[in-house]
């Protein structure tokens, strides 16, 4: 096992970008960013004893920031908050106060606001060159993003023998905070890129949360037995889908808290598959249809569904919705979250 931190000689806001490398003994590496904790590279061995990276993304840190990918902005590899997916209309209500967010998609708040915890530089806080971890941190500070409280969130990278790459979040706050974490992944199995329609898929789910025209959820949970969100069994992505492929929110068959398996995803030609356990009760399940990324990976430009995001979180709006389980933060309570991306040859 082995960290390696290395700059890019690059700062942001006077802030330095570093790249951090985790390696186990497999050979599995991964490449992250402490600029909005973008997983850059995730490179496996394939079932013909290949390397293949597994993460759409840049080749370069300064096309991350560069005007013209951020127009079409699809947070590539980044983390997401302070708070993931949308909440409807900019609004909620805290301690009997009103706040109004900046309104970044339709008639919603998405991912955070205008400028969210993606497009920071990350503190790198702990960092073990003989082990197999790193330590982002940042505070978000009261009236970030028009969000009450100070908000310290640390984000843990771990890459075990058993090529798992563990995300563990914690936060904490000073006043009570809508918080919502995830991870935007953008993963494509496949030795050749392109649409991800023929990997097979699972979800461990059998409801879905209803959404409105602008994707914001409603609230109302629906069995997704007899329609194209039924995912229980394998089956390709491609199969049912339409023109729209799939952006739900799938409720997850579990306990909340209990780490149990989320998704699961299986491509014939690299013999890979990639489960998704986690700790939350909400897999978004994304097959982006908006992706428009010019020069990516090899300068090869992504395009709609050549990729596929299985974003862990809590239920979206549910600062909204008082039926869904809270996502306020209180300033005596620690928030915590652990997702992990197993990469393992199909048998």
């Amino acid at each position: 096992m082995s960290v390696q931190q290395i700059s890019t000689g690059k700062f942001i806001n006077g802030e330095e970008v570093f790249a951090i490398e985790l390696t186990n003994s497999k050979g599995t590496y991964v490449k992250i960013f402490n600029y909005g904790a973008i997983i850059n590279k995730f490179i496996v061995e394939n079932i013909h004893g290949e390397k293949q990276d597994i993460v759409l993304g840049f080749d370069e840190f300064e096309q991350y920031i560069d005007p013209e990918y951020l127009v079409n902005y699809p947070y590539l590899g980044a983390i997401i908050g302070r708070y993931a997916n949308r909440i409807k209309n900019g609004k909620f209500e805290v301690g009997g106060e009103s706040y109004q967010l900046a309104l970044n998609t339709d008639d919603s708040t998405l991912h955070g606001g205008l400028v969210g915890f993606d497009r920071k530089v990350w503190d790198v806080i702990d960092f073990n060159e003989d082990g197999s971890t790193v330590t982002l941190e940042y505070e978000s500070l009261d009236g970030e993003e028009n969000f009450p409280g100070n908000l310290i969130v640390g984000l843990t990278f771990e890459l075990t023998e058993n090529n798992e790459l563990i995300l563990s979040y914690e936060a904490e706050t000073d006043a009570a905070t809508p918080v919502n974490l995830t991870h935007h992944g953008y993963f494509n199995l496949s030795p050749t890129g392109g649409n991800v329609s023929k990997h097979q898929q699972q979800i461990f789910a059998s409801n879905y949360l209803e959404q409105d025209e602008g994707y914001s959820v409603t609230g109302k949970l629906l069995p997704v037995s007899g329609t194209a969100l039924d995912f229980t069994a394998p089956k390709e992505i491609g199969k049912d889908w339409n023109e729209d492929g799939y952006d739900q929110s799938f409720v997850l068959d579990k306990i909340y808290g209990d780490l149990s398996l989320a998704s699961k995803t299986i491509e014939a030609g690299s013999g890979l598959t990639l489960s998704v356990y986690t700790t939350e009760p909400i897999a978004h399940f994304y097959t982006a249809k908006y992706l428009e990324v010019k020069n990516g990976k090899g300068g090869r430009d992504y395009v709609g569904f050549d990729a596929f995001c299985v974003e862990t979180q809590h239920h979206p709006n549910a600062v909204n919705i008082p039926e869904f389980p809270t996502t306020i933060l209180q300033p005596d309570d620690l928030y915590t979250q652990t997702t992990i991306y197993k990469v393992s040859l199909n048998k």
